[in-house]
């Protein structure tokens, strides 16, 4: 695969971060057929520790088509950060815009550059018990039926283990493996040249996790659950537990009081 000009700042960052990875964490990666050689693509990925971000930036400069993630504006600020953001080509989102396709304007613009820009469609690390990949925001299905390019869905684990998700102590022993599988592009194709409405958004969205899904359940040897969990959906669920134990406390007391 031939490997594109990297720049001085995405090279310096290897230097500083590849030495401690090789040492911590040993490699199974698979599947670098699958990332496009020329052109603007996304890959999409599972987020399950603090440290995956570094290990699969590392898994992706070997490919020879380094990743531009996207970052919240504020950290293109701040002076060295600030300076290594903007110069290894990371691209700000900036959440303050209430149009959607403009915060993710740059990402576009990237991918029509021919750049690879990486998604993690989760937003955050994952808060199934499980560690399998939630549901997604639709950042990632908007980018990519904008730009028509390719998605590339990637799983990884084992950088979880080594520093498990909202862990502040890495477990370095036994050495960890860092397992990544990149499967072929998702195909999109259906939702392509219709209007981009939440339901279809959500609904390519869902194709995209799902495929990043299978990939995981090849590295873990086994089934995930039928249904992803939702945060949102955990978030109400917990309010209305809340809510009837309130109402079965205040039924409490007042039958109490009633005895009295």
């Amino acid at each position: 695969m031939p490997r594109r000009r990297i720049g001085f700042w995405y090279r310096f960052a290897a230097v500083l971060c590849k030495p401690p990875l090789v040492v911590l964490i040993k490699r199974d990666w698979r599947g670098m057929e699958h990332i496009p050689a020329e052109g603007g693509f996304i890959t999409a990925v599972n987020h399950n520790s603090h440290v995956d971000p570094f290990a699969y930036a590392h898994y992706q400069y070997n490919t020879g088509r380094v990743p531009r993630f996207l970052a919240k504006s504020g950290l293109f600020k701040k002076g060295f950060v600030g300076a290594a953001m903007r110069g290894t080509g990371q691209i700000p989102v900036y959440r303050e815009t209430t149009d959607a396709l403009s915060a993710f304007r740059a990402a576009i613009d990237a991918v029509e550059r021919g750049e690879c820009v990486a998604f993690y469609p989760e937003g955050t690390i994952t808060r199934d018990p499980n560690q399998w990949p939630m549901t997604g925001k639709t950042g990632a299905a908007r980018v990519a039926l904008t730009t028509k390019c390719p998605v590339i869905p990637v799983a990884q684990w084992g950088a979880n283990e080594l520093l498990p998700p909202y862990a502040k102590k890495p477990n370095l022993r036994p050495r960890k493996t860092h397992h990544v599988l990149a499967g072929p592009p998702v195909d999109l194709s259906r939702f392509y040249d219709k209007e981009m409405t939440p339901d279809l958004l959500k609904e390519a969205t869902e194709v995209i996790m799902a495929a990043i899904t299978r990939q995981l359940e090849e590295i873990r040897g086994e089934k995930a659950p039928e249904t992803p969990y939702d945060p949102r959906r955990e978030r109400i669920e917990q309010r209305r537990r809340t809510h009837e134990q309130k109402l079965v406390q205040e039924r409490a007391e007042q039958e109490e009081g009633q005895g009295t």
